[in-house]
């Protein structure tokens, strides 16, 4: 199995696997989930997921109408999952490439899975990838932080993309996620024509503080935090419990009525990691 793999949990967590911790996921086709290491590319993974609710043999049911209607698949075993399995070559620059297919089971799930790499290399990684998934019944609950998905990623940059435009139309000042940049957003709360209850405003001008968080505290990283119907962006430092919600700092305070003091709120996360370290 993969060691120190990282955790994918689908949106509306219908599956989780786990993948090699040098590879990251990356934008695709809507409905399925682009894994491949961007460092040194052996082949791309892609995953999609489809559920009958009404069904709980849909996934066996796609595994044997698949073995049925391609001729070209075989049945194979990978962990305890039974899946169907094809390949494809095919020619692209003048380089050979290889799609490998699996279609995968598990209760009422049925999975489509493809890596393709270059003509001849190894297909363990795929392997191991599969192995690792796991189908959840619907509306059951988790409460887990994995590394931020591209889902997130969108999220962070549209908020930030918003923010900083914002910022630089109504003050006339770049925004570049220096500490310097506190006093900006902090102008924005302060004299803002927006109102306290736009909690999008305040929610993207809270993810452009966390972006400034990210940028000048060694440690922080975004991941995304599902708790429940709740799947949103957070900042973790390093591997701790230390979670902090940039969506919700100003937003919370703002909508209330209550001050809101951006340096303060930067210097206690800078205090609290300091206790994290000792």
């Amino acid at each position: 199995m993969i060691e120190k793999g990282k955790k994918f949990i689908s949106p509306g967590a219908w599956f989780s696997l786990i993948y090699p911790s040098s590879w990251n996921e990356f934008e695709d086709a809507e409905d399925s989930f682009l894994f491949y290491n961007p460092n040194k590319w052996t082949g791309n993974f892609r995953i999609s997921a489809y559920r009958d609710d009404r069904n709980n043999g849909y996934g066996k049911e796609s595994v044997d109408y698949e073995l049925k209607q391609n001729k070209n698949s075989s049945q194979v075993k990978l962990g305890e999952l039974v899946c169907a399995y094809s390949k494809e070559m095919f020619q692209e620059e003048g380089a050979y490439y290889v799609t490998h297919v699996w279609i995968i089971g598990i209760g009422n799930v049925a999975f489509e899975c493809t890596f393709t790499v270059p003509r001849g290399n190894s297909i363990t990684e795929a392997e191991e990838i599969i192995s690792s998934l796991k189908a959840y019944p619907k509306g059951k609950q988790i409460n887990e932080i994995i590394p931020i998905r591209v889902l997130e990623i969108n999220i962070v940059n549209e908020a930030f993309d918003w923010a900083s435009g914002t910022i630089k139309k109504q003050i006339k000042k770049d925004f570049t996620s220096s500490e310097e940049d506190i006093a900006k957003i902090q102008q924005m709360v302060d004299n803002s024509s927006f109102q306290p209850q736009q909690r999008e405003v305040w929610e993207s001008f809270g993810i452009a503080f966390g972006t400034i968080i990210e940028n000048q505290i060694d440690g922080m990283e975004w991941v995304t935090v599902i708790n429940g119907n709740n799947e949103i962006p957070g900042l973790r430092f390093k591997e701790s419990k230390l979670i902090i919600y940039p969506s919700d700092i100003i937003w919370n305070l703002v909508h209330i009525g209550k001050p809101c003091d951006l340096n303060a709120i930067f210097e206690d996360v800078k205090l609290k990691i300091e206790k994290e370290l000792n």
